[in-house]
């Protein structure tokens, strides 16, 4: 009964902390292709060609169902791999509709016509890969009519995030949020779109300010996965132990994720 959860690196971890604690239940198979991290620099044919490699072996470890926790690869990869890649017994989701639907206020499965809502000025904080997808516009005009969207391109932040170095990663997020507000000065809501950013949410929060909503990931994935499998309960795959798989080297990779979640993780070679 497990289910997969991708990512390029140590980002998702934030999302499989809070599956995992929306879904004590269910095992849980982690995928971080180290190796190749950051993805967010990467074409989108080198992206496509990683993650299904990466869901592959998620595949083969017992998964039927995998969430993209990386928001470069649903960007990228996710709609091309639905078009003809994913086995018919197989399911992969990606971190966007979740976020969208919150933002639109909009159910899960709610295939009306698009229509307005109360969020008129959007920005969105994501790699540069993600933004130069413009796959996050896209997915929110199928829900909604009259969203000004800014994307404000986050180069580096990852990199000082894998790397463990705060003061960077603090300092560069708030140069970007600057960079942001010269173009949309009064944004409703702002959109971290990229599963590494709750790492760094407060600071998001302090340099925008108390008047934004703050959108991030981890909670919402995690309601909209337990959603969805209460809707679709067979897939949950054959899988019956939670496990870390890593690209890199698992005795760093260990480490480091040790340092993000504050527990004990310990990553075996993919």
């Amino acid at each position: 009964m497990a289910v997969g959860i991708f990512d390029s690196g140590l980002g998702g971890l934030t999302v499989l902390d809070a599956v995992t604690r929306r879904l004590p239940d269910v095992p849980f198979v982690y995928f971080g292709d180290n190796a190749h991290t950051p993805y967010g620099v990467r074409d989108p044919e080198d992206i496509y060609n990683l993650t299904t490699r990466g869901v592959e072996r998620l595949f083969a470890a017992g998964c039927d169902l995998v969430i993209l926790a990386c928001n470069t690869a649903s960007a990228a990869a996710l709609r091309r791999m639905q078009d003809g890649w994913v086995p018919k017994d197989k399911r992969v989701l990606g971190v966007f509709v979740p976020l969208i639907e919150s933002l639109t206020e909009r159910r899960w499965g709610d295939n009306s016509p698009p229509r307005e809502v109360a969020v008129k000025h959007v920005a969105l904080f994501a790699t540069p890969a993600t933004v130069s997808s413009r796959a996050f516009q896209r997915e929110l005009a199928f829900r909604a009519i009259g969203v000004d969207v800014e994307a404000q391109s986050c180069g580096g932040v990852v990199d000082a995030i894998e790397e463990g170095d705060e003061i960077l990663a603090e300092a560069l997020v708030r140069s970007h949020v600057d960079a942001l507000k010269r173009k949309m000065p009064n944004p409703d809501a702002a959109v971290l779109g990229c599963t590494h950013y709750p790492l760094v949410e407060e600071v998001f929060r302090d340099a925008l300010g108390p008047d934004v909503r703050v959108l991030s990931q981890p909670e919402l994935v995690a309601s909209s996965l337990a959603d969805y499998l209460e809707r679709r309960p067979e897939m949950l795959g054959p899988g019956t132990v939670s496990q870390f798989l890593t690209t890199g080297d698992p005795r760093k990779v260990s480490s480091k994720a040790t340092q993000f979640l504050r527990r004990r993780i310990a990553f075996d070679p993919a």
